[in-house]
């Protein structure tokens, strides 16, 4: 029966797909400014995701995708366990050039998914904020943003040089944190921590304040700033403090999402007394 049901899933998914082989195509048109545009997935409030993984995480959330794409060499039984799960999404077939053309990745997975946005609810607890201030390279952000959901942050805020959080290659990095994290884009961080009901903490390199000797129960939120420019002064200035944390190795600096981890996961250790 079992095999009967799959070959039934394979068969019906194979039967609804539409094949496509011109660049001309008004559909991989669309697909090619999404996974090249911030624009066109600003306006479209859409983005493709990349991967079985990532397809899986957003339906989870409770995502239905728009549109699966499949490259032709992709394994249609293996696709269609996933298809089955997408009750509503118009489904195609890329040659595998195509394809590629879309992928974020010089090794394409062999599935897309064309989305739209998530927003998930604001958590009830206790406000652990990560705000990120100019953060460029996109899977640096998604590892962030990843790394804040696992350990239980409530909202991400994002300044107006941050990279896009929906594109194809910061998705990758935030491996479906983007799907349960909310996150606001294009904010005045000034402006934004002047108004925060809570202590706001900059991690920065050149303070005298040791940041495991903080306090970080209560409304907290933690600052992280540009892989090689650190925090601007304004955005330091407008913090509640500002503190270093403490390296025992000869080494000049910590990573921004590196730095961003060790702060964060700091912070969860000391709510879970």
């Amino acid at each position: 029966m079992e095999i009967q049901d799959s070959q039934f899933l394979i068969n019906n998914s194979l039967m609804n797909e539409t094949a496509i082989s011109s660049r001309d195509n008004p559909i991989f048109k669309r697909l090619k400014k999404l996974s090249e545009s911030a624009r066109a997935r600003r306006e479209a409030r859409m983005t493709l995701l990349d991967g079985e993984h990532l397809l899986a995480a957003y339906l989870d959330a409770g995502g239905q995708p728009h549109t699966l794409v499949r490259a032709a060499s992709f394994d249609a039984s293996r696709f269609s366990l996933q298809a089955s799960r997408c009750q509503t999404a118009r489904i195609i077939v890329l040659p595998d050039v195509l394809f590629a053309e879309l992928s974020p990745v010089a090794t394409p997975t062999g599935v897309l998914a064309e989305v739209a946005w998530l927003t998930p609810d604001a958590s009830g607890a206790v406000p652990l904020v990560i705000v990120l201030e100019d953060i460029q390279d996109p899977g640096n952000l998604g590892a962030m943003l990843r790394t804040a959901a696992a350990a239980g942050a409530t909202l991400a805020i994002l300044s107006r040089g941050c990279h896009d959080p929906w594109s194809p290659k910061a998705l990758r990095g935030g491996q479906g944190a983007q799907f349960v994290l909310p996150v606001q884009q294009g904010v005045d961080l000034v402006a934004w921590l002047q108004g925060f009901a809570g202590r706001s903490v900059a991690l920065a390199l050149s303070e005298d304040g040791d940041f495991y000797a903080l306090d970080l129960g209560g409304p907290l939120a933690l600052i992280a700033g540009n892989e090689g420019a650190g925090l601007s002064q304004a955005v330091c200035g407008a913090a509640s403090l500002r503190a270093h944390i403490p390296m025992a190795g000869r080494i000049e600096s910590l990573n921004a999402s590196a730095a961003l981890a060790v702060a964060v996961f700091e912070a969860l250790r000391q709510r879970r007394r």
